[in-house]
């Protein structure tokens, strides 16, 4: 009896671990993922994106961590895609420049704990906002519901990011060839249900990673911010 108690109690710690890792992967919603309406914290300078009219696609470099406690999620392929305004929408005399983006995709998810996996789905308008400024930064906005992350295995949650309301996740921008768009210990709400070993409690996780953001329409040019 005292050997049946033991292994209940130790699958609850099983479960309970393993739960804290769900809202870890959750700082996937941050990568290129903003609604158009996205306003990065400072919005009072001069702001210029170029080249105007040109696409652009935002892909992870390296690896996107996420941690919650003593739990480590990481992602190595994700990526967006947009367009900067055409002239003379790339231009804000007294604030940022906004542009629409594709929800961002997100695969190749591994977790720190055994018997957990993880998928992601995404979806609304998406879209980032560009403020020139020292430094430059990047309102990213995902959508109402625009991310929801399912687990299996030990723990059965929904994460849904962004619950009640658009999310803007503030990031740092680059210029450079190619530039880069980074993130460190942003914040993004969620909402978690599921069942025992679920954290149903938490309401935020948190993201790091870096994007390379590489001009499409012509290689040789790099997307830059400016006054």
């Amino acid at each position: 009896m005292t050997t049946t108690h033991a292994r209940h109690a130790s699958r609850q710690r099983a479960l309970l671990t393993a739960g804290t890792g769900i809202v870890a992967v959750l700082g996937l919603s941050l990568a290129m993922t903003s609604a158009a309406t996205a306003q990065p914290a400072a919005a009072a300078a001069s702001t210029t994106v170029t080249p105007a009219g040109h696409g652009f696609t935002a892909t992870l470099s390296g690896k996107a961590t996420f941690k919650a406690g003593s739990v480590t999620v990481s992602c190595t392929v994700s990526s967006s895609s947009g367009q900067v305004p055409a002239a003379p929408g790339n231009h804000n005399p007294a604030g940022p420049v906004s542009s629409s983006t594709t929800p961002a995709t997100y695969s190749s998810c591994t977790t720190s704990m055994p018997g957990v996996s993880a998928s992601v789905s995404t979806s609304g308008a998406w879209g980032v906002a560009m403020q020139n400024g020292t430094p430059v930064t990047a309102g990213l906005t995902i959508p109402v519901g625009g991310f929801v992350l399912k687990t299996s295995g030990l723990a059965s949650c929904t994460v849904t990011a962004a619950p009640t309301s658009a999310a803007t996740v503030n990031g740092t921008w680059t210029n450079g060839a190619p530039s880069t768009l980074g993130f460190t210990n942003a914040q993004v709400p969620v909402k978690v249900t599921g069942g025992f070993g679920c954290p149903t409690s938490a309401t935020s996780s948190t993201f790091n990673a870096v994007y390379r953001v590489a001009d499409t329409t012509d290689p040789a040019s790099q997307i830059t911010v400016t006054g």
